[in-house]
């Protein structure tokens, strides 16, 4: 069975929401750092004048070519590190240096209107005011 499709989260929101284990999430970072003998890596962005971290499990995309200082696009599960911390399992990790960030979280805001707007449709159509 295919996994669900995955939603982009920021990576502030991975950090510091309660995320539930197995949520199919999309988000990206740059990489700060790569551990490979422990299949971890850490996507890196800047928000607000705050620095947000998201650890990634790079198990099953290994091995990749980490450019340290990259923007990177991660697709992958939720798994809880402990009680505190959240990290992605990869099943996909590529290297997108020289994107627009800010044009990419444009991109996002601007999805998740529409899929917003299409829900609110779709209720509407399903419970017709009377």
């Amino acid at each position: 069975m295919l996994p669900s499709a995955a939603t982009y989260y920021f990576p502030w929101e991975i950090e510091s929401a309660a995320l539930p284990e197995g949520l199919s999430v999309r988000t990206f970072g740059r990489l700060t750092s790569y551990k490979q003998d422990i299949s971890r890596a850490t996507l890196t962005t800047q928000h607000a004048s705050k620095e947000h971290n998201v650890v990634i499990n790079t198990l099953l995309v290994e091995p990749f070519r980490a450019i340290i200082g990259a923007h990177y696009v991660v697709l992958g599960e939720t798994e809880s590190a402990d009680a505190v911390n959240m990290v992605v399992r990869a099943r996909v990790l590529n290297c997108v240096d020289g994107v627009n960030i800010p044009l990419l979280m444009r991109a996002i805001n601007e999805q998740r209107r529409f899929f917003k707007e299409r829900e609110s449709h779709q209720n509407d159509a399903v419970h017709p005011a009377t």
